[in-house]
């Protein structure tokens, strides 16, 4: 099968205007579990209709060669707000859990510290997933600190971790919302014919599951709904959804061809929808720049694409958590009307890039210290510039390290590092210890050329080493 992103290139971009020198607003949207060919604008034959993402696509810069830099999300949440790799500091593979201990470093510079010192209200509203407080604690006694506001956010308000995660509770700023006075029992998967998937624990009077993403909706909506034009404003928009539980509401229900989950992705679009509406109602789409993500790819088996015929990840190979390009490539597309013209990116980008991108585009030096791996996409996005990031690192949930340069792809291993099986493989003696991949020619990652090109795969785990070893990408 051919892969779907060659039938999606465009026109040139129309004549670029100056940044203004107002400062920008910022909306940055990061799904979870968002998988690349869920969106029409990425994959023609995707069975879910998304058509709000898919008019912000027209409307954006649409990069076709983006990536998270982990195929899980606590470090890919990481690595946005702090433009740092995660697996530099202590998560070296995995994630944390609803308790877990704060993960951002205290004093490490943040995008949300940097706005912050140059004027702008910082928000953050939906899954932090970061840990909170220094230590674990199960009674989620108060304060819950450091977290969010630690990390240069004026407000929060969300859940700590993933929607299947127990403490399932609202937090707002450093506080719960309600007390942790009932229990709920374990949920199995939709796919296995549960009711969604949850881990037992503890539970928030009045909280359900169901009820998560509308209430972030209209938090994110009456926030909007404040914020005046003469104050810039960082809302950092980080959903629960299409992640687990699949828990669309009955207004979205067989609105898809692809089950549950294709009906929690149209509720997910339809939110994206409404959110740009309050922006241009207010008078503030035309001075926000709007960037929509995901935190990796869809967790979406191979049973679920033999069952409804619908690609996730469209071509790409693999699924969320694996080393393999459907793990980290995701979609990603930035607005900013005016002054970023419409259009397809190839340009290698990473999540880790949001932090420098957004300081460029406010007009905000970049400090040395801190953001060691994010690179600046102000220039190619207001410019047609070449985009500056020479390489990639990514990273599996089992934490193994892939390196991208040009069209190369190396694995240090074999398997997916993920969830597809086998994980892990053990050479045998004489055959590949590890996988080298051209991407250009063999995007589907069909061809291991380990063998074949020697060189090239030692070369680029060479560079792999001297990054790791460098401590930062960035000069």
């Amino acid at each position: 099968m051919a892969p779907l992103f060659f039938l999606l290139l465009g026109s040139a971009c129309p004549t670029l205007h100056a940044a203004p020198t107002t400062k920008p607003n910022f909306v940055v949207i990061l799904a979870d579990d968002m998988g690349w060919g869920d969106l029409g604008a990425y994959n023609s034959a995707s069975k879910i209709p998304t058509p709000r993402m898919d008019q912000l696509a027209t409307e954006s810069r649409r990069f076709l060669d983006a990536h998270s830099p982990s195929g899980v999300c606590t470090p890919t949440r990481y690595g946005l707000l702090t433009g740092r790799y995660a697996w530099r500091g202590k998560l070296k593979s995995g994630v944390l859990e609803g308790y877990s201990p704060a993960l951002i470093e205290p004093g490490r510079p943040t995008l949300a510290s940097q706005l912050k010192q140059s004027g702008y209200s910082t928000c953050a509203i939906g899954k932090w997933h970061l840990g909170l407080q220094s230590v674990p604690k199960t009674n989620y006694s108060q304060p819950l600190s450091p977290g969010p506001l630690d990390a240069g956010f004026d407000r929060f308000f969300g859940i700590a971790a993933s929607l299947d995660m127990p403490p399932y509770a609202f937090l707002e700023n450093t506080s719960l919302v309600s007390g942790l006075t009932g229990k709920i029992g374990a949920s199995k998967m939709r796919r296995e014919g549960g009711g969604g998937y949850w881990r037992a624990g503890a539970l928030a009077e009045g909280f359900t599951h169901e009820g998560v993403l509308p209430e972030l909706h209209q938090q994110a909506k009456t926030y909007l709904q404040k914020q005046r034009p003469d104050q810039p404003f960082l809302l950092y928009l980080p959903l629960t959804g299409p992640h687990t539980p699949w828990m669309p509401t009955p207004e979205f229900r067989g609105k898809s061809k692809a089950g549950w989950y294709g009906d929690f992705v149209c509720q997910v679009d339809a939110m994206v929808g409404d959110l740009l509406d309050t922006l241009k109602t207010r008078g503030l789409a035309e001075n926000t720049v709007v960037i929509l993500t995901s935190d990796n790819g869809g967790h979406w088996k191979p049973s679920d694409i033999q069952q409804f015929g619908h690609l996730s990840n469209a071509s790409w190979r693999g699924q969320k958590a694996d080393i393999h390009e459907a793990g980290n490539r995701v979609p990603l597309m930035v607005r900013w009307p005016g002054k970023i013209a419409p259009g397809i990116s190839e340009e290698l980008a990473c999540l880790v890039d949001i932090p420098a991108t957004c300081a460029e585009l406010a007009g905000i030096p970049l400090r040395q210290e801190g953001f060691e791996d994010s690179f600046s996409l102000a220039g190619h996005l207001l410019n047609q510039q070449p985009g500056k990031r020479p390489s990639l690192v990514v990273h599996s949930s089992q934490g193994m390290f892939g390196y991208r340069k040009g069209p190369w792809k190396v694995v240090e291993g074999l398997g997916s590092g993920g969830f597809t099986a086998p994980a892990r493989e053990t050479a045998a003696a004489g055959n590949p210890s590890g996988q080298l991949y051209h991407l250009r020619e063999d995007p589907a990652e069909s061809r291991n050329r380990w063998a074949s090109d020697p060189q090239k795969a030692q070369a680029l785990l060479a560079e792999l080493s001297s990054l790791r070893e460098a401590g930062r990408s960035r000069d």
